[in-house]
């Protein structure tokens, strides 16, 4: 027994990375607990494993004490006998008895398997914890496996299996077993029944790694993608931006003839994909991010920094709002900001019906009136009002 055990902690220290002093150590505690229960004893106890020469021993540790303070005999030994051992011993000295038994092999020997193989265990799942640590936030392809009332499982390279929730789960999908499908890892828990891996259709980062996939000028840096907003399964917004004042960043994710956007679409299952210039300007990235739709003008809301009114031609309202509030809600999520749309008309007849306040010196125009017309009114002469 001694040998192989050996020979087993040399295979796990050189093929598994396991630690060679944790596993003597945990294996020191297993053989001192194995003891105390097969032999009911209650003195103080240590094993010791010799790593080098595979052998076990169970010594019992007593504490030296006067003679006429010796309590318990299991814990403690007598000066007057401590010194037949050893003149040079004091109280306060610990000696140690040899107390292993003959029979002990076969009992260690079991606590020895059981050790490794918890060992082996917690290194298995800690390595795969560790792996897919390493994947998070980054595109995997795997096979589906099976389904049930809670999650999607999904076989990951490397007989991993993987959970995807519904909310993870691509609406205008039907997955069936043995279908490859790319998939984001977006969580990885390392829970006492081993890590759990959590992938994900339906997250934003999934385009993002989708287009770095596609495009040399993401994945290198060249072109940023600032923002993305998504509805999955429906419609995408996403900004982007690049350093280089040469490249057209949306034509980049574009490229020719659409070849680019169109493979990231085929992989999201037709999901259609706006893309948007990310620029400094707050009102012309807010124009920008209600593309297809035309934008006559934005007006942030002094009262609220994070809110605007977007002026749009008539005929282009239906267009900026988009098929149930869809284009809006995107570019608000896109952007940061609360979007309010409103036709040219209905932004004129706003300004002419805004009330007019009086005051003794001069007449304030409500702001919703066209600051041009504010700024006229204010240079008309006021009179005085006659008793």
């Amino acid at each position: 027994m001694s040998k192989e055990l050996v020979q087993a902690l040399d295979a796990l220290e050189e093929e598994r990375g396991i630690d060679r002093a944790v596993v003597v150590d945990a294996l020191e505690n297993a053989l001192k607990a194995a003891y105390k229960k097969q032999y009911n004893a209650a003195q103080n106890v240590e094993a010791t494993f010799d790593d080098k020469k595979g052998k076990m021993t169970i010594k019992q540790v007593k504490i030296v004490v006067l003679d006429e303070d010796l309590l318990d005999p299991d814990t403690e030994i007598s000066l007057t006998e401590a010194l037949v051992i050893n003149k040079a011993y004091e109280p306060g000295d610990e000696i140690r008895f040899d107390v292993t038994p003959k029979d002990f092999g076969r009992m260690a020997a079991q606590a020895a398997k059981q050790v490794i193989v918890q060992k082996m265990r917690e290194a298995s799942r800690q390595a795969i914890y560790d792996k897919y640590q390493d994947y998070q936030d980054e595109i995997i392809t795997g096979e589906v496996e099976r389904q049930d009332s809670r999650f999607l499982y999904v076989m990951l390279p490397g007989k991993q299996e993987a959970v995807m929730t519904p909310a993870d789960q691509m609406p205008t999908e039907q997955y069936q077993m043995r279908d490859r499908i790319k998939v984001l890892v977006n969580k990885v828990e390392n829970s006492l029944k081993g890590p759990q891996i959590f992938v994900s259709r339906t997250a934003p980062d999934l385009v993002k790694r989708l287009f770095e996939q596609e495009v040399p000028e993401v994945y290198d840096g060249t072109v940023e993608i600032v923002s993305i907003a998504r509805e999955a399964g429906d419609r995408s917004k996403i900004a982007v931006y690049t350093h280089d004042g040469d490249l057209d960043p949306v034509g980049a994710l574009v490229g020719q003839r659409g070849a680019r956007v169109q493979s990231v679409v085929t992989e999201l299952g037709g999901e259609h994909m706006d893309i948007v210039e990310w620029v400094e300007d707050e009102a012309q990235y807010i124009a920008n991010a209600l593309n297809p739709a035309e934008v006559t003008d934005v007006i942030f809301d002094p009262a609220n920094e994070q809110s605007v009114t977007v002026i749009v031609p008539d005929d282009q309202l239906s267009l900026a709002i988009g098929k149930k509030g869809q284009n809006a809600r995107l570019a608000a999520r896109l952007t940061g900001f609360k979007i309010d749309i409103k036709a040219e008309s209905e932004a004129s007849k706003l300004a002419e019906e805004a009330p007019v306040v009086e005051t003794d010196q001069e007449v304030v125009l409500d702001e919703a009136i066209d600051p041009a017309a504010t700024e006229a009114t204010e240079q008309t002469p006021t009179t005085e009002q006659e008793d």
